[in-house]
């Protein structure tokens, strides 16, 4: 559109209208005083969590640091724990090797039979069970990890103790096994057990996000001629792989910190065990345990100490395990 101005050019131009049309409209939320309470009340509970990880990072660090002063850079690399000594030595290696070890034990049982069920119990059970199976392990999951590790300790590893036996007898010159006592006391029944524990948690969350697995695509896979694991491997392993891995990370979470378990099957020995099947070892989780109860003064900062490492243990692996989440989610990689 040409317009003159007073001097007598001309210009061209758009309607003061169709300027404000071209223009980005704002969008504002008209929040409901339900939706402000709704907020409020979330972000109040989030605020709690941030703040209550914060207070028990900054109470083990106030409680850790005469121990720290005291050890050093050796306290990571120190075997035996003697922190009420003359003069005192601890430290953390033995504990946070035996904790790393049971932990991936744990973890390398726990995982597939977690996918597998949950593949099972979605994909494979008939629908009139498949109710019945997922109570079912909604309800291992409520068992108390004593009744748990009372179990293993007087029934599962009596039982694999001759298996374990063939193993040694079988493999032992060259995979990292040895000889396992009568009591089985040993890091790799430690996380044996400990998977037990770990196993239905991280079911049932896999079991949830694989089932939100968009239905059309599963039955377009099939109406292709696929078959149902090429279906699966297709459509819903990729699709709940966030799940897989946030599952996996919740179940590590407990396996690293478990401690009834570790304390009830080890074999306790304040040292590093490369063998899995060696009699002994030692957990952070049941070191505390163990050595709370007699601590000195110094003891008692070795130990809070101790806890200190595997917090930041934790939280560093949780901290990786969203990196990954962020991006492995839906479309991320397409």
């Amino acid at each position: 559109m040409q317009t003159t101005d007073p001097e007598g050019s001309v210009t061209s131009g758009m309607p003061e209208a169709g300027l404000e049309a071209q223009q980005p409209r704002k969008l504002e939320a008209r929040l409901t005083d339900a939706d402000r309470v709704y907020r409020a009340f979330v972000s109040a509970g989030a605020g709690a969590t941030l703040l209550l990880i914060t207070l028990i990072g900054i109470f083990l660090l106030i409680g850790a640091l005469p121990a720290l002063k005291t050890a050093g850079f050796s306290f990571l690399t120190t075997q035996t724990w003697a922190p009420d000594g003359q003069p005192p030595k601890f430290g953390v290696a033995a504990m946070m090797f035996g904790t790393f070890v049971s932990a991936a034990v744990a973890m390398l049982i726990t995982v597939p039979i977690a996918v597998c069920t949950s593949l099972f119990i979605n994909e494979y059970a008939h629908r009139a069970i498949r109710r019945t199976l997922t109570s079912l392990v909604d309800l291992m999951a409520a068992i108390p990890s004593l009744i748990l590790a009372i179990w293993g300790l007087f029934f599962l590893v009596p039982l694999l103790q001759p298996i374990e036996d063939w193993a040694v007898a079988q493999f032992g010159g060259w995979l990292p096994l040895a000889k396992a006592s009568a009591t089985g006391g040993s890091l790799f029944n430690a996380g044996l057990i400990i998977s037990c524990m770990a196993i239905p948690i991280t079911t049932s969350i896999i079991r949830e996000v694989l089932g939100q697995a968009p239905r059309h695509e599963c039955e377009g896979a099939l109406a292709l001629g696929g078959t149902r694991w090429g279906m699966i491997s297709a459509v819903i392993l990729p699709f709940g792989r966030t799940g897989i891995i946030g599952g996996s990370m919740l179940g590590l979470g407990r396996a690293l910190g478990e401690t009834l378990a570790a304390t009830l099957i080890l074999s306790i020995a304040f040292e590093i065990k490369p063998r899995i099947l060696e009699n002994g070892g030692i957990t952070v989780a049941s070191g505390i345990a163990i050595e709370f109860r007699d601590a000195q003064e110094m003891g008692l900062s070795a130990l809070m100490a101790a806890g200190l490492a595997l917090f930041l243990v934790t939280f560093a692996i949780n901290f990786l395990a969203a990196m990954v989440v962020n991006k492995s989610r839906s479309g991320a990689g397409a």
